[in-house]
């Protein structure tokens, strides 16, 4: 197993498709405004988050459960800052749209600026053959409401070259997930 370079990514995505929209340099400026930098990076890239939101909130009462979700649990928000009250979370999207080759197995970590905020952010690894909108998870971990930017880099992805062709895909099993456009709630 090998993790793939920014050589291999920008020809990935130049001649795969593989990213899309995709930034082959790194990006720390927007406007003249420092930004949080997404793009290629040595050995991974780092994604953007779109403005749709899923807020979580305990208004209604609700409980949360993956195998019977209450939409009522959220409320949906669109725009440049997206603000996560204290101990809560919130879903996004990323602005990229994936295609993972059926080698290829991805993990995805946080970024170190909002890691140092107390934001956790949460993806699961991208299979073999899956493809879509990442749907992204920010946990506000500390005693006080925190800001997700959107439009910036807020996670890494990287990519892990298999040494064998998996057997079975994500594609071939029909997974659930498979061409997610918008922010994806739980599936059962």
């Amino acid at each position: 197993m090998t993790i793939k370079s920014d050589k291999w990514i920008r020809r990935m995505a130049a001649g795969q498709r593989m990213i899309e929209p995709f930034e082959p340099g790194q990006v720390k400026e927007a406007n003249g405004q420092r930004i949080v930098s997404y793009g290629t990076s040595s050995y991974g890239y780092d994604i953007r988050c779109s403005e749709e939101f899923k807020i979580f909130t305990n208004i209604n009462s609700t409980i949360v459960d993956p195998k019977v979700f209450d939409e009522k649990s959220f409320v949906d928000f669109k725009g440049p800052v997206c603000i996560i009250p204290p101990n809560s979370f919130a879903l996004a999207r990323t602005i990229e749209y994936f295609r993972i080759p059926r080698n290829v197995l991805t993990i995805c970590l946080g970024k170190s600026t909002y890691a140092r905020c107390g934001i956790i952010v949460n993806v699961t690894p991208l299979e073999p053959e899956w493809e879509g909108h990442v749907t992204l998870e920010f946990s506000n971990t500390t005693p006080l409401p925190a800001r997700i930017y959107a439009n910036e880099g807020v996670a890494q992805v990287i990519f892990i070259e298999a040494d064998e062709v998996c057997e079975t895909s994500y594609r071939d099993r029909g997974g659930k997930y498979q061409g997610q456009k918008g922010v994806t709630l739980p599936r059962i």
